[in-house]
């Protein structure tokens, strides 16, 4: 099995390499290169969704990035001990309408000693928005990054 760096136990430094790393791979909106993350049986919890395993995770995503168009996430270090991580984000995205979205919620990750992730649990709320109230491009730029997240 291939390790996936930064490795548990984490510190400040490599919990947040590990959100940054999440971040810019969802933001490709790759299903295929954001499931090799998760381990061959990761479990999630999103809303009110379980999933179970990669090929779950590609078919999620997939149907995720097709409803949730022009996709643009952010993600935050909240907390970490060991081999767990608490990360706050907020994304945006329009659906086939042209309806925004802004979507706010709180992951619980857990990771394996190959620095795969075992288990993901996400609650997200979600905002309609107008277009113009948009904050949230496209990926961070390096000047972007490590900046806070605005509550609204």
């Amino acid at each position: 099995m291939t390790d996936r760096p930064p490795l548990p136990p984490f510190t400040r430094e490599t919990a947040r390499q590990k959100v940054q790393a999440a971040e810019d791979a969802w933001n490709t909106r790759d299903p295929e290169r954001v499931a090799l993350a998760y381990s061959e049986d990761s479990v999630w919890r999103n809303r009110d969704q379980f999933v179970t395993g990669r090929a779950e995770i590609v078919e999620f995503l997939t149907a995720k990035w097709e409803r949730e168009l022009d996709y643009a996430l952010r993600k935050a270090l909240w907390s970490f001990d060991g081999n767990r991580i608490a990360v706050r984000f907020q994304y945006e995205c329009h659906d086939r309408e042209g309806q925004w979205y802004r979507s706010y919620g709180n992951e619980l990750w857990e990771f394996d000693e190959h620095g795969l992730m075992t288990r993901r649990e996400a609650s997200i709320n979600d905002l309609r928005i107008d277009a113009s109230e948009r904050r949230i491009f496209g990926p961070r730029t390096a000047d972007d990054r490590d900046q806070e997240l605005p509550l609204r």
